[in-house]
C-alpha cells in the first residue's frame, strides 16, 4: 500500500468515526479524541487531515451530500416510468440512511446547520422530487387534476417526517414503511393506465444497504456504485422465488391495483 493510499484510508476512517460520534453525541459533545480513537489513529494524524472539528464535520456532510446526490441522479437517469423512479429513489435514500452512519450524520449536521450551511440538502431533495413529478406530468403519468406542486408537498412532508422519526427508531426506514406510504399515494397520483404498473415496494435492490454500494465515507468522489439484485431478492422479470408474479399475493406488497386501496387512498389524501 502506497503512502497516498494509507492517507486516503486514514481520512475515510476518520470521517466514519466522526459520523458515529456526531450521530451518538451531537456536534457540540463529539470530541476529537474520541474521533481519532474510533479511527484507530493518533490526534496528530487527525490534525494532519483536518484543522479542527468543523472541518471534520464538513467532510462528513460533504460525503453524505455526494451519496444523496448520486441517488437523485439515479432517479433522473433512464427512460422508464418517472413515477416508478420516484418510488425507487425514496427507497434508495431510505436504504442509504439505514445502512450508512455517514449519510445519517451528514444530513443531520446539514439540517441543524452545525458547521455553517454551504449546501441545503433538503432543498436538493425537494428539487429532485419536483423534477421527477414534473417529468411524470409531461409523460401523462399523473391522474387528472393531480399537479406536481401539490403532490410534491405531500411526498416531501412524508419522506422528511420518516427521516426525522428514524433518528430514534430505524424501523421507520424499513422497506414496509415506505411501501405502505406509496400504497396509499399511488392510487391518488397515477393515471388509470398505470394502475398496477408502479410497484410501491420499489423496483431496485432491497436489503439493509444498496447492493454494490459502499458506505458514503468509503469511496472517492466520482466512483460509481454498480447494480445489484432485483427488489426483494427476487429473480429478474418481476417474479417471486416461487415463480408467481410480484403482487399476486397481497402480502407481497406488489403493484397497486385493488379498488379498495384506491378508494382508501382517495379518502385519506386530498391531492386533487
Amino acid at each position: 500500500m502506497t503512502k497516498q493510499d494509507r492517507a486516503v484510508r486514514t481520512r475515510l476512517a476518520l470521517i466514519r468515526s466522526a459520523a458515529a460520534q456526531f450521530e451518538a453525541h451531537g456536534y457540540v459533545r463529539a470530541g476529537l479524541a474520541r474521533i481519532s480513537a474510533g479511527a484507530g489513529v493518533s490526534s496528530g494524524a487527525l490534525h494532519f487531515h483536518f484543522a479542527d472539528k468543523a472541518a471534520v464535520a464538513e467532510a462528513v456532510e460533504a460525503a453524505a451530500a455526494r451519496a444523496l446526490r448520486e441517488a437523485a441522479v439515479r432517479g433522473h437517469g433512464g427512460d422508464g416510468c418517472a413515477l416508478q423512479r420516484l418510488v425507487d429513489v425514496t427507497h434508495h435514500v431510505a436504504r442509504l440512511l439505514c445502512a450508512d452512519v455517514v449519510v445519517r450524520a451528514g444530513l443531520r449536521l446539514n439540517v441543524e446547520g452545525a458547521v455553517g450551511r454551504v449546501r441545503d440538502l433538503r432543498r436538493e431533495w425537494r428539487e429532485c422530487v419536483q423534477g421527477l413529478l414534473a417529468e411524470a406530468e409531461r409523460r401523462g403519468e399523473l391522474a387528472a387534476g393531480v399537479t406536481p406542486q401539490r403532490t410534491s408537498a405531500v411526498v416531501l412532508a412524508a419522506t422528511t417526517g420518516i427521516e426525522v422519526l428514524a433518528r430514534e427508531d430505524h424501523e421507520w426506514l424499513a422497506r414496509p414503511s415506505l411501501t405502505d406510504l406509496w400504497q396509499m399515494l399511488l392510487p391518488c397520483l397515477a393515471a388509470p393506465r398505470l394502475a398496477g404498473a408502479v410497484n410501491p415496494a420499489g423496483s431496485g435492490p432491497a436489503g439493509g444497504q444498496p447492493a454494490g454500494d459502499q458506505p458514503a465515507g468509503d469511496h472517492p468522489v466520482g466512483r460509481r456504485p454498480t447494480g445489484g439484485q432485483p427488489a426483494g431478492g427476487q429473480p429478474a422479470g418481476g417474479q417471486s422465488a416461487g415463480g408467481q408474479p410480484v403482487g399476486s399475493d397481497p402480502s407481497a406488497r406488489g403493484p397497486v391495483a385493488r379498488d379498495g386501496q384506491v378508494e382508501a387512498g382517495r379518502a385519506g389524501l386530498a391531492l386533487r
